[in-house]
This record gives structure tokens, C-alpha cells and sequence, in this order.
């Protein structure tokens, strides 16, 4: 699954980001849009974490994404 395509249907994936991400807002959440350098930002900064850990957990998160949609159908 594309980046494009978590960033168009963004309201369904938001739920789902909040498992890994759980200190995220909601607002913050909506302010975000779906867009992945606002994400890694923000992830980056609420948990202090390097730019390539965070690359990496949204790599992974972003291919379970795929494997939920692929499950459902």
C-alpha cells in the first residue's frame, strides 16, 4: 500500500495509528492529515526517538496497513 493512499482514507487509519502511537492526539492526529513527514515529526518529537527509528516504525506500520486491507478483502 502507497503513502497516497493511507493519506486519502486518513480518517480510517488514524485509529489504527494510535496503537503504536498512543500519545498522539487526536487533534494532532487531524492537524496531520495523513501526511508522513508530519507524522515522523511528530512522533519524533513526543518520543525522542532518531529519524531512523521512526522511518522504520512507520515502515512497518505502513505494511501491516497493507496486510489489514489485503485480509479484509
Amino acid at each position: 500500500m502507497n503513502w497516497d493512499r493511507i493519506e486519502g482514507n486518513w480518517k480510517q487509519f488514524k485509529g489504527s495509528a494510535k496503537q503504536p502511537w498512543g500519545k498522539l492526539t487526536d487533534d494532532q492526529l487531524d492537524v496531520i492529515a495523513g501526511r508522513r513527514d508530519q507524522l515522523a515529526g511528530k512522533i519524533q518529537e513526543i518520543y525522542g526517538i532518531a529519524q531512523d527509528q521512526v522511518e522504520s516504525q512507520l515502515s512497518q506500520w505502513q505494511k501491516q496497513q497493507k496486510d489489514i486491507a489485503d485480509s479484509s478483502n
